[in-house]
Parts: structure tokens; C-alpha cells; sequence
């Protein structure tokens, strides 16, 4: 795989892969604390290869091969870093692909998009978990400037959330109002996510303002949905959106 590396206005690179196509462009956004070599965006870019159309893989600052400290990070700033990558490489429409907290930033980023936005895939959308997805007590520490750490399941160290992400979060959460974007949107959710509830994707399916939202539910899949059926079923919902 050949990496690229963008430079920031603050100095920081961020690592990103860009193969040219047939658009709209496919831009795939990591989960939390994940990176673009997981199997879900190589996928898509395999397929995005062999269909000859454009497809975006990029590694947050503080993430995967980009520089910087992952304590940094936070909605916002990854936001923007996302939309820098699409003005630099002159995408005129792109098909954002979120996966879990990048579910959250698809919908963020394509406020900031306008008109370049061609539609949404999300994969275990996980929009506004810095409020539904920490106890009151973990709330309160991390309103103190407290760093907490929680189990997990995917890896020997804890995860930590760092209080510049929770905050940020809390500032832009989503389900309690109208999202006003009007293109279609495709919504996978594994039933048995023990991470993020499939009532979420719902939730953000009934405030979405587009009428073309479809939600499909996949009664065995877990969180990551990154089984060869469950691939096989994003890389349908891929090709029927483009």
C-alpha cells in the first residue's frame, strides 16, 4: 500500500490513501481509535479499485500512520481534517462510509460538504455515545478534566476518552434536533452490537431530514460487522448507493 502525507496548517502530517476513479468518490471514516488499515475500509478500497472509481482512506491525526497525539484528537479536529483531504485532492462529490464514532463524523462532515455530498453509509453508527455511551459518575469526571479509562474488548490495553473529546462531543451532538441533509443514507446495525445499541441507527434514521434512509439490521452481528457476509453485505450497499 502506498501512503501519502498530507501537512496541516499546525505542521502535523496526516497519512491518507487516494486512488483516482469514476466518482462520487468513496471516503471511508475509522472508528474510534482505528485506522485505515482495518479490514472494513481495505475492502472498500479493493472494490473501489476494481470498479475504477475513487475511494479515500485516511488515518486521523493521532491515529494509525498520521502524526500527532491521540489525546489531541477530538470531533472537530478530525472533522476538519477530513474535509482539508477532499478540498486538497479535488473531489467534487464523494459517498462518506462511516464506521462507528466515524458514523458520527459522516453525519458532521457532511454538514460542512454541501452540496459535494452524495450520500452516507453507515456501519454501527455511533452518533452522540459521549452522552448515551458513559455512566453519570464517568460524566462527571471527565466534566473535571479527568482522563478515563474502560475495558477493551478489542485489545490488552483499556481505552481511554480524554475530556477535549468528551466536551467537543457533548457540543455536537445530533439526535435531539433535525439533521438537515437530504441525500440517501444507508444504515447497518448489527442486533447483537453490544457497543452501540441498534435503537441508535434508528434514532438517527428518524432525525435525518432526507425521505431516502433505509436502515437494515443484521440480527447476529456484533459490533465490528467485519465477517465475510457482513462485508459482503457493506460492499452491496456500496455498489447499489453509487
Amino acid at each position: 500500500m502506498t501512503i501519502s502525507l498530507h501537512r496541516l496548517p499546525d505542521g502535523t502530517r496526516i497519512a491518507y490513501r487516494f486512488s483516482p476513479g469514476a466518482g462520487p468518490a468513496l471516503v471511508f471514516l475509522p472508528g474510534y481509535m482505528s485506522d485505515m488499515m482495518g479490514s472494513k475500509a481495505q475492502a472498500v478500497h479493493a472494490w473501489a479499485e476494481t470498479q475504477g472509481r475513487a475511494c479515500l482512506l485516511l488515518d486521523y491525526s493521532g491515529c494509525g500512520a498520521s502524526e500527532g497525539q491521540f489525546k489531541d484528537g477530538t470531533l472537530s479536529r478530525w472533522g476538519h481534517e477530513v474535509v482539508e483531504l477532499i478540498e486538497v485532492l479535488r473531489l467534487d462529490r464523494v459517498v462518506l462510509i462511516g464506521s462507528s464514532m466515524g458514523g458520527w463524523l459522516m453525519v458532521l462532515v457532511g454538514l460542512l460538504l454541501g452540496s459535494k455530498l452524495a450520500g452516507l453509509i453507515g456501519i454501527a453508527a455511533a452518533p452522540d455515545f459521549t452522552d448515551w455511551g458513559y455512566s453519570s459518575a464517568d460524566k462527571k469526571k471527565l466534566a473535571a478534566g479527568k482522563v478515563i479509562h474502560e475495558p477493551n474488548p478489542y485489545g490488552p490495553e483499556p481505552t481511554p476518552t480524554y475530556p477535549a473529546l468528551w466536551e467537543d462531543g457533548q457540543r455536537l451532538r445530533i439526535l435531539n434536533g433535525r439533521i438537515m441533509l437530504t441525500c440517501p443514507v444507508r444504515l447497518l446495525h448489527g442486533q447483537a452490537d453490544a457497543d452501540v445499541p441498534f435503537d441508535v441507527s434508528l434514532q438517527l434514521a428518524e432525525a435525518l431530514h432526507s425521505d431516502d434512509v433505509q436502515v437494515t439490521l443484521i440480527k447476529d452481528g456484533d459490533h465490528r460487522l467485519s465477517r465475510e457476509q457482513d462485508i459482503a453485505l457493506l460492499l452491496r450497499t456500496v455498489s447499489e448507493l453509487v
